[in-house]
């Protein structure tokens, strides 16, 4: 018994194939997905919003701007829906390409629904631990950005070096006081609303994400 899927997630649905679109979606519909169908990579890129979740299943077939050709529009653009390759006749070359490029699966029709189920619980799950990962990176941007140039100074010394987070050996490394690295440590925390250097580290980002 497969669980029902996050109400708020989304199954984009992308085949020129009629009966296809019909009865993958009434199929999926009844498994508790909500999904939305497009007949064209075209008619996908001129609705969708990057802010819905959800994964794009997606005819690798497709005339005028074919599977792989939207995959790689989506990557330009920046935008990280996971996608699901269906096909009818495609071949090594493509799946791997595809799969190079970042496609969760490649699935050749007849599939079994099953299959196609497991695949977009797990481009979900994926979906739902990217958006998760890129809150936390912006909440941490946000943070930082409040910080000044010596506080941020301050926080990714100890962001970089977790065993010496002591305010004299920060003051060395720094050439400060050690009652001047207390001074903005203190404001660090309550800046970024935090009580404690763990939870520093614990947001610590990308260096070139902290606005040094």
């Amino acid at each position: 018994m497969v669980d029902s899927p996050p109400q708020t997630s989304t199954v984009f649905l992308i085949d020129d194939d009629a009966a296809v679109r019909t009865s993958l979606s009434r199929a999926l519909h009844k498994r508790g997905f909500h999904v939305l169908t497009f007949e064209t990579a075209k008619q996908f890129l001129d609705s969708y919003d990057p802010a819905q979740p959800g994964c794009l299943v997606l005819d690798y077939g497709l005339p005028q701007m074919d599977g792989l050709k939207l995959q790689k529009v989506l990557a330009e653009r920046d935008i990280n829906v996971p996608i699901i390759f269906i096909s009818g006749h495609g071949g090594v070359r493509e799946t791997v390409q595809a799969m190079k490029a970042g496609a969760v699966d490649f699935l050749e029709k007849p599939f079994r629904q099953s299959v196609l189920v497991n695949c977009i619980n797990a481009a979900f799950a994926a979906d739902k631990e990217r958006r998760a990962e890129e809150l936390h990176l912006t909440s941490a941007r946000n943070r930082f950005a409040k910080l000044t140039s010596r506080e941020k100074e301050v926080a990714n010394f100890m962001i970089s070096n977790p065993s010496s987070t002591a305010s004299k050996e920060i003051g060395r490394e720094l050439n400060i006081s050690p009652r001047t690295v207390d001074h903005h440590r203190a404001r660090i925390l309550e800046k970024m609303d935090i009580g404690s250097v763990a939870e520093l580290i614990d947001l610590s980002i990308p260096p070139s994400d902290r606005l040094d």
